[in-house]
């Protein structure tokens, strides 16, 4: 009669493989980027695909648009000498930091707001762009401002996000809906799932130029300054990035960017 084949010798036979595949994903994190640089200039940033104004897939052109992009294709240039060596993987709110932590991105340049708590596990650059939360709302909606949400009312924000967290602080007695991405979440206030949406002003400003009947409620209820994720103990190539943010701010590129893809806050 045949033995059984036991579970424990299945997890015999796989321990070396799990082993080696632990181990490709630290080594894959450790290694030095700016040293890794010299050798290969490609530089792979993680980014938003479904935000309009920094980061979204253009369908008929095949390609990602936006702030985000070309601030990292500018700070490419400046650090690799070419713009084409920058790469861009698709992250959300959830995925970005795991993505960092096991070496599969070099940078996450995806509308992130630098907070104590994310600075616990990754490291930022200096601020690329000063947002603040604010809510979208229906244009015929009564709702002018955030102390305007009561019990009666649901916010809609994105999983993994400030905004979610904020929002209950800033008003603790409102329903609050997450949703995967911003998409999800505008398309869940547009069928009535809720009474406002919250996120950065900037990421709303970008929707509301697609969708007039949309408008901001009020005033920015928080700052929310966007940096460039790092993993930790790549101290060189932090440096490295906050030197070509630096040099684009002083000879205008960042200007011109700024000017091509955010709206004037009237």
């Amino acid at each position: 009669m045949k033995k059984a084949f036991k579970p424990v010798a299945l997890l015999l036979l796989l321990f070396p493989l799990l082993l080696l595949a632990a181990c490709g994903s630290e080594s894959l994190a450790a290694v030095d980027v700016k040293d890794r640089l010299e050798e290969n200039p490609e530089i792979t940033w993680g980014v938003k695909v479904d935000t309009s104004l920094f980061g979204l897939y253009n369908i008929e052109k095949a390609t990602i648009e936006g702030f985000d992009i070309d601030i990292a294709k500018a700070i490419t240039k400046e650090i690799t000498g070419d713009a084409k060596n920058a790469k861009f993987v698709e992250v959300t709110s959830k995925t970005r930091i795991p993505l960092i932590k096991n070496g599969n991105i070099d940078a996450i340049i995806a509308t992130m707001t630098i907070s104590e708590e994310r600075k616990k596990q990754v490291d930022f650059s200096t601020v690329y762009f000063a947002a603040g939360q604010a809510l979208l709302v229906p244009s015929d909606s009564s709702i002018q401002s955030v102390s305007d949400l009561t019990s009666e009312t649901t916010v809609l924000a994105v999983k993994g996000s400030t905004s979610a967290t904020n929002i209950r602080k800033y008003a603790p007695d409102a329903k609050v809906l997450e949703l995967e991405n911003y998409s999800e979440a505008f398309t869940a206030l547009q069928s009535g799932q809720g009474d406002a949406m919250t996120t950065d002003n900037a990421i709303l400003l970008g929707i509301i130029a697609k969708n007039p009947d949309y408008r901001l409620a009020g005033d920015n209820f928080t700052d929310e300054p966007y940096g460039i994720a790092i993993n930790k103990g790549q101290e060189p190539f932090v440096q490295q990035i906050n030197g070509a943010l630096q040099t684009i701010k002083n000879n205008g590129v960042y200007d011109k960017i700024y000017a091509k893809w955010i709206p004037k806050l009237d």
